[in-house]
């Protein structure tokens, strides 16, 4: 993917929404209805805005706020103008995107859909309040969301081309770039680690047996009449759902493991399964309600424990790997390969890779606590002390022991033409990016037909070309 449909992106990722208050909500909602027209059958609704032959409705406006504030999300800033813009802008690029023949992506749709509604219906607790929360029914929400996806998917090919349409950056471009901007507005690049470890896991097979037996117990004591609830509040190590007895809320299969679900909605409900593992940890479950593919279900978590025992062994064996580390004894790349538990890093010498991105650097707040605490006072070429760390697995991640080589430091420095040259680069292709698709809605808003209702007068807008389109909607 190049700069520019990086920045494509980024643009539509700056139309982001996040959850608002409740009063904030209230208010609004007071402010914009005021003006609307009362229809016969009690609903609320006018046309607030026209973009060439695409309107906007209150009714559109309001349904978008409601899906936002149903997936948990929301703005700092008044979100029905946010919206509006949003909206409108989207409508450009959508009937430049049509003018272009440009083709909808069905299969990102079809998922986002899916992703759109189990969200929706798991955040509202069921297809019943869905409908409720919508007030229409859940057939005729997803051919209204699917039809708005499609939109987007439109829209977002159309954002890229104009993104793309950004000349590329040269390298002599690149400098004029640094030496036009102030030092203060480049990015300043962080410290950075690249490290090495050597990985030693407790003892999991006898530590498994342990927990399920503890489970197993729980389980024996349900069986015999003991509740469920009562002994997920005092048990299960999952505290957000232990405080409600265990009970998880009606959500979709989606939402959770594969084993998770698999073995929820093969129960009956009132019955409790056997042990169930998943990345998490060990689980019964017990099935409260099933609808469709959703179900509302308790549950006691239990996560393997390990003994001192398993840390003294493991710490003995990584202090006197870290002597002979220290006296050439043996180089850290083989001794990883040797000795490391970790599948990740022990092909590769021990050398670490940031699970998202790939890359052999890390920043702070790309390392766990325990690792950065490791290593924070370490020079290149030192070994930190063994230590106890989590491992990237599941939601929380494994107990494991390891000491961590520092192979390079790259300290903090404000970026440089030489010595981050892709950084700049990018910074800079991306400004040239959202100034093409800037002087694209610019130029679009001046020739389009466009008509908003003076409700919305006192918005800010980002773009402010927007103000004169100001007029009642006829």
């Amino acid at each position: 993917m190049t700069a520019s449909e990086k920045t494509a992106e980024n643009f539509l990722t700056m139309n982001k929404i996040i959850e608002i208050s409740a009063a904030a909500l209230a208010f609004l909602a007071m402010q914009v209805p005021v003006l609307a027209q009362q229809y016969p059958d009690g609903l609320i609704d006018k046309t607030v805005a026209v973009v060439g032959n695409e309107m906007i409705s209150i009714s559109q406006l309001e349904e978008e706020v409601q899906v936002m504030r149903a997936q948990g999300m929301s703005s700092d800033r008044n979100i029905r103008c946010e919206l509006l813009e949003q909206m409108m802008v989207s409508k450009l690029f959508l009937m430049q995107a049509r003018l272009d023949s440009l083709t909808v992506n069905n299969d990102m749709v079809e998922s986002e859909l899916r992703n759109r509604v189990d969200n929706i219906r798991t955040q509202l607790g069921g297809d019943e309040n869905v409908e409720k929360y919508f007030n229409k029914p859940l057939y005729k929400l997803r051919q209204e969301w699917r039809q708005t996806l499609q939109d987007q998917s439109l829209t977002q090919q159309m954002q890229q081309n104009v993104a793309s349409s950004a000349p590329e950056m040269t390298p002599y471009d690149v400098q004029e770039y640094v030496e036009a901007t102030d030092s203060l507005d480049l990015p300043i690049v962080p410290i950075k680690y690249q490290l090495s470890q050597i990985c030693i896991y407790p003892d999991r097979e006898a530590a498994n047996l342990a927990v399920k037996d503890r489970l197993l117990a729980i389980r024996e004591r349900i069986m015999n009449g003991e509740k469920f609830s009562v002994l997920a509040r005092i048990y299960s190590q999952d505290e957000g759902s232990a405080r409600r007895g265990g009970e998880l809320g009606m959500a979709s299969k989606s939402v959770f493991w594969p084993a998770f679900s698999d073995a929820a909605m093969a129960l009956k409900p009132g019955i409790v399964s056997q042990i169930v593992e998943t990345p998490d940890g060990f689980h019964i479950i017990e099935v409260i309600e099933k609808k469709g593919d959703m179900f509302n279900a308790r549950h006691i978590l239990m996560k393997p424990e390990y003994t001192d025992e398993d840390r003294t062994t493991a710490f003995k064996t990584l202090d006197s790997l870290k002597t002979e580390l220290q006296n050439g004894a043996v180089s850290f790349d083989l001794a990883a390969r040797f000795y490391s538990q970790d599948p990740s890093t022990r092909t590769n010498g021990g050398q670490m890779a940031d699970p998202n991105t790939g890359s052999s650097y890390f920043e702070i707040d790309q390392l766990k606590p325990e690792d950065y605490n490791a290593i924070k006072d370490l020079k290149e070429g030192e070994i930190s002390a063994p230590f106890e760390s989590r491992d990237n697995e599941g939601r929380s991640g494994n107990t494991v022991y390891k000491i961590i080589k520092v192979d390079k430091i790259l300290p903090a420095h404000t970026a440089s033409f030489t010595e981050d040259y892709t950084l700049l680069s990018e910074q800079a292709q991306n400004e040239r990016a959202m100034e093409a698709i800037d002087e694209f809605i610019k130029k679009k808003i001046g020739e389009t037909y466009i008509v908003i209702d003076p409700i919305f007068k006192d918005c800010p807008f980002d773009h402010e070309e927007w103000a004169s389109k100001i007029r009642p909607v006829e």
